[in-house]
């Protein structure tokens, strides 16, 4: 509820205490934050309609901006390494769910198991919601390609314990987020100091040919970013910002290439006609009538019986015609030679390289002549590692998307409080279904290494490495698989023995079998 006593379009979630603002400090700056929301500065009146002025160009920019990221992905190897990015980023499994909840890392008594299992059924009901499991990648792709991704979020606000009912798409060049500051003067020294901050979003239908737009509560739109800011620290970009000059440069080289062959490819012929001593506007008139002579040509058609035209087009791009004047030699026909460098296209292909790193995507990747080829850990290049890195990082991003959406939603039912998210946001993860052979082939060959590692040292089991050892250096083992290994031996030793079969050795005793030692000889007998 604004101070002019209209409420926003959309709905907005009440604290219990929320007359009761905490006090805070003043500053003269307002606080910022990675959303790239734009500042509007007010004097402290409200608004008194449904509809607020707002900063037309800056708007324009950002729309225009996204119109240039979504250009550069219609080109043709942009495309295919969004492809890779996307397809590595969220697959889609024929049975499991691309992406789940993960709540092992809160413990029991912070969080009881029902409402576990009620934050996993609510997790699918969002899922549900996106339609994720079919529209999961385009999904994805555009929040790649704009930046930033937008939903309205439609409840019954007259039973708002329905939770979230239904999640629309919004175009991220039509909405932009907006903070509201009011300042005040401070009591003691005049300085002007923030007293207040407003968040709002703006939806625009026609971005930059209008300098009004309708705002919508906070709670009401799903807002997620890229997380990145341009170099004023105020303005959100994409992952293909940095893409932008270097495909430019692709294209411009690619175009050049194609001009320079189109006109140095064919050979050309250069007529000299000898004018004799005709004068200068003579000259070139008879050099005309030879040149349309050669032109234009009758020829008789036996078979319909009528005469045709066959004009022979001789453009400047074929042929030269040159007048030459009387001492010099006569009419002569020679031929200009066409390109000789015609099928060097080192600097194309420089250009390409250089947009696919922009992109960080491995060359091997975009390459067609490149094999693929499943082998050792060691033949896999560091630049597939940098890209699996670089996708968990995006997926990180992008799982604010799923976040957001279950906390409004759970709060709404009343399944839990805000106070109660905000503790266990740390602990709560998503998890991405994996489909990288890379990173497989990478585990399998760190796993492979500490087993013979551990097939090394155990002859010196316990005389000089203890059984804890094993487990946390060795094998990498936290407490909590050591304790589940310890069940699991316990669980398997009792079934053993009621089997009567003798218990399993501790990691500590695998060491060999000890040789029986040999008897010593008999002393001979003295006759």
């Amino acid at each position: 509820m604004s101070e002019t006593g209209f409420r926003l379009f959309g709905f907005e979630l009440k604290k219990v205490n929320d007359k009761e603002e905490k006090r805070k400090s003043d500053s003269i700056v307002p606080p910022t934050d990675d959303d790239g929301a734009g500042y509007i500065t007010s004097t402290g009146a409200g608004f008194s309609g449904h509809f607020v002025d707002i900063d037309g160009d800056k708007a324009k920019d950002v729309a225009q901006l996204i119109m240039k990221y979504r250009g550069v992905s219609m080109h043709p190897d942009v495309d295919m390494a969004l492809e890779e990015i996307v397809n590595e980023s969220i697959v889609m499994g024929e049975e499991e769910s691309p992406v789940k909840l993960v709540l092992d890392s809160i413990e029991d008594k912070d969080m009881s198991k029902q409402v576990k299992e009620k934050l996993h059924d609510e997790f699918n009901h969002i899922l549900s919601l996106l339609n994720f499991s079919e529209n999961g990648q385009d999904m994805f792709k555009r929040w790649y390609i704009d930046g930033r991704l937008f939903h309205h979020i439609i409840i019954d606000e007259k039973q708002p314990k329905k939770g979230i009912l239904e999640v629309r798409f919004m175009d991220s060049s039509k909405v932009r987020k907006v903070r509201e500051v009011k300042y005040k003067k401070h009591e003691t020294t005049g300085v002007r100091v923030v007293d207040k901050i407003d968040e709002y979003f703006v939806f625009q239908e026609k971005p930059g040919m209008q300098s009004q737009g309708v705002k919508l509560t906070p709670d009401s739109v799903s807002y997620v970013t890229s997380g990145l800011l341009d170099e004023t620290r105020t303005k959100v970009i994409s992952y293909l910002h940095k893409a932008l000059k270097p495909t430019n440069q692709l294209r411009m080289m690619e175009d050049s290439l194609v001009i320079y062959r189109l006109a140095r490819a064919p050979e050309r012929r250069i007529f000299y006609i000898d004018v004799g001593n005709l004068q200068k506007g003579k000259a070139e008139e008879y050099m005309k009538t030879i040149r349309a002579s050669y032109r234009n040509k009758l020829v008789y058609d036996s078979e319909t019986g009528e005469i045709r035209d066959d004009r022979k087009h001789m453009t400047m791009l074929e042929d030269f015609w040159l007048p030459r004047k009387e001492g010099g030699r006569g009419t002569e026909i020679s031929s200009l030679p066409g390109g000789d460098n015609l099928g060097q296209i080192e600097d194309v292909i420089y250009f390409q390289k250089r947009l696919y790193r922009a992109l960080n995507v491995p060359l091997s990747r975009l390459e067609s002549e490149s094999v693929f080829v499943s082998g050792r850990g060691g033949e896999i290049t560091k630049e597939e590692i940098k890209f699996q890195k670089f996708v968990d990082k995006v997926r990180r991003k992008f799982s604010k998307l799923f976040l957001n959406l279950l906390k409004k939603h759970c709060i709404m039912k009343g399944l839990i409080t805000e106070e109660e998210w905000n503790s266990w946001k740390p602990d709560i993860a998503v998890n991405f279904l994996r489909d990288n052979h890379y990173a497989e082939l990478k585990d399998n060959e760190i796993l492979r290494e500490r087993v013979q590692t551990l097939d090394m040292i155990s002859v010196h089991i316990p005389q000089f490495f203890s059984e804890d050892y094993v487990l946390r250096k060795i094998l990498r083992y936290d407490d909590d698989e050591i304790k589940d290994l310890k069940k699991e031996k316990d669980a398997h030793n009792d079934d053993a023995a009621d089997q009567g079969f003798a218990p399993a050795p501790p990691v500590g005793h695998m060491i060999p079998p000890e040789q029986p030692e040999e008897p010593e000889p008999k002393a001979k007998s003295k006759k």
